[in-house]
């Protein structure tokens, strides 16, 4: 069963760009997960300082492969003074969507 995540994460004010370029580091190794179907990543038209993710994952494994991966723990280190505070994660269920594999 596909696992979905929106994470909404609020930038220290004044660093969204250098959010979004830290954030954008992260690709590469998403690139090689294999259960990680889609990794986007959006900035809010309404908040200066806030950036989303949508992310879809094969399944439970594949979602926590990715959670607990060398790149994740990296990528927290480099967001350091970036966050204005933990990120807000919803974890999902897809039921029914065009163009996604469920």
């Amino acid at each position: 069963m596909s696992i979905g995540v929106f994470a909404k994460l609020t930038a220290a004010p004044g660093k969204r760009d250098e959010l979004i370029e830290a954030l954008g580091t992260h690709f590469p190794n998403v690139e090689g997960e294999e259960g990680t179907v889609i990794y986007a990543l959006h900035s809010d038209n309404d908040d200066a300082d806030v950036v989303w993710f949508y992310e879809l994952y094969t399944d439970q494994d594949a979602f926590a492969a990715h959670s607990g991966s060398p790149g994740m723990k990296e990528l927290g280190g480099k967001l350091a003074g970036l966050v204005g505070g933990r990120p807000e994660l919803h974890v999902v269920t897809p039921v029914k969507a065009k163009g996604l594999p469920l």
